[in-house]
């Protein structure tokens, strides 16, 4: 039985379970307990606090766990990152109040910047020769600079308007956060082969997400160039249509080059084009 820690509440949660349920692994958790065995795969899940999940991996009490990087680099455990799993994006900023000039990182010498993740902040400025002071708290960081306990802070920003309202301005990015699947580096051999399951069902649902399948019809003088711009898997997939002269063509086309490619499709002639979501992908 593989045992996974992630995050009891909050959208690292809501992301997490939803991300096990696109992996076909049911769980019941209706009462919110601490502890829920899925139904149909053999895992087993914790729901934590997202700072403790890290020293759960490393002591072998989860074998996995999923957590954001920032949270991961912060404990600074010796656990293995295993795969970036592209949701609950952020970024870890260093802010100051909007009336300060600020110009370049050597204003921020000899400032007092408040901060949760001292860790990560005293290696960034270290590592940018910042002599300045930091003053660790455990909650409600944007308010520092405005009672007069801190000149600057470093905290986490979405979307930035928890800054905009608190009369800050983000000046320095130090480290762009993502959800991470991590593991203890002492796993049985049982549980590192129901690990290779689950990350190919992770794999499988991250790659559909990231591309479509399109379905159009086209010319068929025009089938070798619109064959070079759908590669599809390996190659497009070509079906005669009972009108003389056309085909029907199947093809996968990857999320970020996809209107790119449409507009190019349309050069050739393409007509009829149907686009659809991809539910799993396995290459």
């Amino acid at each position: 039985m593989l045992k996974i820690a992630i995050q009891k509440s909050g959208r690292l949660y809501e992301d997490s379970i939803k991300l096990l349920k696109e992996c076909g692994i049911e769980l019941n958790n209706g009462n919110k307990q601490l502890k829920a065995a899925a139904f149909n795969f053999p895992i087993e899940v914790y729901f934590l606090r997202d700072d403790d999940i890290p020293q759960y991996v490393y002591d072998g009490v989860a074998d996995i766990g999923i957590v954001g990087e920032n949270v991961l680099l912060e404990t600074a455990k010796d656990i293995d990152l295993v795969y970036r799993l592209g949701f609950s994006k952020c970024r870890l900023s260093i802010a100051v109040p909007k009336s300060v000039d600020y110009n370049s990182i050597e204003d921020l010498k000899g400032l007092k910047i408040a901060t949760t993740y001292s860790t990560i902040l005293q290696k960034y400025l270290t590592d940018k020769k910042i002599n300045a002071e930091i003053h660790e708290i455990s909650g409600s960081v944007e308010i520092a600079p405005g009672i007069g306990l801190a000149d600057a802070i470093c905290d986490l920003v979405s979307s930035g308007s928890t800054l905009f309202t608190n009369g800050l301005k983000e000046v320095e990015v130090i480290l762009k956060s993502e959800a991470v699947l991590t593991a203890n580096k002492n796993l049985s051999t049982e549980n590192k082969a129901i690990l290779e399951k689950l990350l190919l069902r992770i794999n499988s649902v991250k790659t559909a997400k990231n591309n479509k399948y399109i379905v159009l019809n086209a010319p068929n003088d025009q089938l070798k160039n619109i064959a070079k711009i759908l590669p599809g898997a390996k190659s497009p997939t070509i079906v005669p249509l009972v009108e003389a002269g056309w085909s029907s063509v199947h093809s996968v086309v990857n999320e970020n080059d996809f209107w790119d490619i449409i507009e190019k499709l349309k050069q050739f002639g393409a007509e009829g084009i149907l686009v659809m979501p991809i539910e799993k992908m396995i290459v």
